[in-house]
């Protein structure tokens, strides 16, 4: 019981911190890539609205944020499970997937963007995250 404790502990702190990394990089992607003149970013409707005003690199920060947030939340949930198992790396990348499937269908965005945020800032991220938590642990 104690092993299976931990285990949810590890998702959950996963979660925790690579949802801050997240949303760390979402806010500072208007200071670094402005959006169109006039648009407001601040609201759902006002992002879709200026959906068709963006250009390839105002999709730059926010694939960022999901492949970085869930990278940084599958090394966190490997740093935390006993023996460095996989399995919580898997379900916080399954839980950011879930994440951007939702916010996909709420949000629509370029097809070009879907696949690649859907492909590569999901699952592969949870995979490297944890290959590297993991061969942390054997180079100590």
């Amino acid at each position: 019981m104690k092993r299976v404790f931990r285990l949810i502990l590890a998702v959950i702190a996963g979660l925790f911190v690579g949802s801050i990394a997240n949303m760390a990089l979402v806010m500072l992607s208007g200071h670094v890539i402005p959006p169109p003149a006039g648009v407001d970013t601040t609201t759902a409707e006002g992002l879709k609205a200026a959906m068709p005003l963006f250009e390839p690199k105002h999709f730059l920060f926010p694939f960022l944020a999901h492949a970085i947030g869930t990278l940084v939340g599958a090394f966190v949930a490997t740093l935390a499970t006993p023996g460095r198992t996989r399995g919580p790396a898997w379900v916080v990348g399954a839980c950011f997937l879930i994440g951007g499937i939702a916010a996909i269908t709420m949000l629509p965005s370029p097809l070009w963007f879907t696949v690649v945020d859907l492909v590569f800032a999901y699952l592969p991220m949870a995979w490297l995250g944890h290959r590297m938590a993991a061969r942390g642990q054997r180079a100590a």
